[in-house]
């Protein structure tokens, strides 16, 4: 691959430094770009991982797990290796991984956005030699619409849920998409209600200096008093339950980048589709992609091989990165690994309520 990065049967590895960058199995030294489970596996012996997600991957990986932070920005020195994190746009801490040694220079980016967010810092592209991008959406059909209208229209459509007397059920990944959701909204329209996984990860939010609203979380009692009036947040897991009879009923909306093509909203049944997604779309991508003035591009998660080709016409060299994570998939929405076991599903979305 480079002189720097290499392609193991445990994901990828730095050799010059002894450290892996999101493996997918135990590792001695991992680093992370950001604690979505399809980059942040359990098992390591050590982690290391941007400041601001050190709370959000300890929620996710468990209270005895070893795991250490590094302000954005400064600098790990390791065996001759310099390594830093810088924001990659995404979630809560999720970063850039920037390793540099004997002058060159590889970025591996994790996921990243370039649409504004006020729940994470924002994407700033690295100048480098090797950049490993995502390519989650990396199809043309992919351009998101600004994220003010897309807030406008969930507004729109809770407004017309309560004049019918049904309950707003807004489904919606329970690390990132819900906090931006709960950050953007318009809170002065009725009473907003958290499935027990948003609940949780929103309160590492608010002690993280975010500006959300306490959460509250959906009971039997607080559902029947709020039916025909509340917005409820809950994970795409959580949708066809019996969790969700206590609303009585409900309108069902999902807010992913899927929702921008038609067909995958009937597919799920659900009565409205936000095309709100917490990764770059293709102009997006391509942009970023050309900031950072790479000489070599690895695509990877997503449209690998639509993307590495785009670029190879272009004047880009480019190749796909093989990996073992399906990332976020059309289906779900959320993020998935292809050999995660039955319980981490309910670990990622772990406490019901």
């Amino acid at each position: 691959m480079t002189g720097l990065l290499e392609l193991t049967e445990r994901g990828l590895y730095c050799r010059p430094g002894d450290f892996f960058i999101d493996p997918w199995r135990p590792v001695p030294r991992a680093a992370i770009t950001h604690a979505h489970s399809d980059h942040a596996r359990p098992g390591s012996a050590a982690y290391l991982t941007a400041d601001p997600g050190v709370a959000v991957l300890r929620h996710r990986l468990g209270d005895d797990t070893t795991i250490e932070g590094l302000p954005y920005g400064a600098e790990f020195v390791h065996n001759g290796v310099r390594l830093s994190f810088h924001p990659s746009g995404h979630v809560l801490g999720a970063a850039q991984v920037r390793i540099e040694h004997r002058g060159q220079v590889c970025v591996v980016s994790g996921d990243y956005k370039t649409a504004p967010d006020p729940t994470c810092a924002p994407f700033k592209p690295l100048r480098c030699h090797t950049f490993v991008t995502e390519s989650t959406f990396g199809l043309p059909i992919y351009r998101w619409r600004p994220s003010a209208e897309i807030f406008a229209d969930i507004n729109a459509w809770w407004r017309s849920n309560q004049q019918q007397n049904r309950t707003s059920v807004l489904f919606a990944y329970s690390l990132g998409k819900a906090q931006r959701i709960l950050a953007s909204i318009d809170r002065s329209i009725g009473p907003i209600l958290l499935h027990g996984a948003i609940e949780s990860m929103v309160q590492i939010y608010r002690l993280a200096g975010l500006d959300l609203p306490p959460p509250v979380r959906a009971t039997t009692e607080n559902a029947r008093d709020t039916r025909g009036q509340a917005l409820v947040l809950a994970p795409p897991s959580s949708e066809n339950t019996p969790w969700l009879q206590k609303f009585g009923e409900v309108s069902t909306a999902v807010a992913s980048g899927w929702m921008a093509i038609r067909g995958t909203r009937r597919r799920r049944a659900v009565d409205r589709g936000f095309a709100l997604s917490d990764h770059a779309d293709w102009d997006g991508l391509l942009d970023s992609i050309a900031a950072t003035g790479a000489e070599r591009v690895l695509v990877t998660h997503g449209y690998a091989a639509t993307l590495s080709r785009w670029l190879n016409e272009h004047g880009t060299s480019a190749a796909e990165l093989p990996t073992r994570f399906i990332g976020e998939t059309s289906s779900t929405g959320e993020p998935s690994h292809s050999e995660a076991p039955e319980e981490d599903s309910a670990q990622k979305d772990a406490p019901q309520g």
